[in-house]
């Protein structure tokens, strides 16, 4: 399309670094190139991993610092995909669009017991008296887990600053908020945690407003696609993805980044 644009990026799925790089990409590409005139966020997701989280609040801002930005809630913007939608100017939502989650988890998973029991014997040699807490076999100990408490405690204490800070509401006014828990759409409104009720046409009327470009001339930046799913689309690329995203991502790697990474999310 010639001449001036409105962009949109959706966001969807759950937080991690990797599937957010090419999110940031595609915001950086917003705030450079001079034809896009403002952005409309579009998020249905549940949040993720802190720093993935982070770092997606942070691309907005920044390409809210050079134009307008709108974010629109669908069904759901929970805990770190809620800190993305605060780096824009204005949140829109559903009536019935759950939104929130303002808190922060840090799984921990002990599977010493079930090993046994299977017969199955896991030695782990480490230096640091710490070192083999973290590695998913055995419980925590009194200190280390209030040691991660306190590590939570900061991630906790640092997304209360942001909400309060970018709805412009008192932190004691926040904080009753920060329970981990969601509201509706609107629930959210009289909280103020979102601007206005509507659907995603309306969010895209605020922009264009916002703008002075006509809401008809938007473009959807989708996330790159990894090469080899581009060198191989097609039929057998779908099928794979199918069973890979299916299987794959819904068991491996959850269960890999719960025990193996000690992953915290929002």
């Amino acid at each position: 399309m010639v001449g001036p644009l409105l962009a949109h990026l959706k966001i969807r799925g759950t937080l991690r670094e990797r599937s957010v790089e090419p999110l940031l990409r595609r915001l950086e590409e917003v705030r450079r190139r001079p034809k896009f005139r403002g952005l409309l966020l579009d998020i249905s997701s549940g949040g993720g991993e802190v720093v993935a989280s982070q770092d997606l609040y942070l691309g907005v801002k920044r390409v809210a610092a050079a134009k307008p930005v709108v974010a629109s809630v669908g069904s759901l913007a929970a805990s770190g995909a809620y800190l993305a939608a605060l780096g824009a100017h204005r949140i829109f939502a559903y009536e019935e669009s759950e939104v929130g989650s303002i808190g922060v988890v840090l799984p921990h998973i002990a599977v010493q017991g079930l090993l046994n029991r299977l017969g199955i014997q896991v030695e782990l040699l480490h230096q640091g008296r710490h070192k083999d807490a973290y590695q998913g076999l055995r419980p925590l100990t009194d200190e280390e887990r209030e040691k991660l408490g306190r590590v939570t405690d900061v991630i906790y204490q640092s997304f209360i600053d942001t909400v309060a800070r970018e709805r412009r509401m008192p932190r004691e006014k926040v904080l009753p908020l920060a329970t981990g828990e969601f509201w509706t759409g609107r629930q959210a409104l009289a909280l103020g945690l979102v601007d206005a009720l509507g659907d995603r046409e309306a969010a895209w009327e605020e922009l264009a407003r916002s703008t002075g470009i006509s809401s008809r001339r938007r473009l959807e930046l989708s996330p790159p696609r990894p090469l080899l799913e581009r060198l191989l689309g097609g039929p057998l690329s779908s099928l794979g993805r199918g069973m890979g995203e299916g299987l794959g991502a819904s068991l491996g790697e959850r269960f890999s980044e719960l025990w193996m990474n000690g992953g915290r999310f929002r």
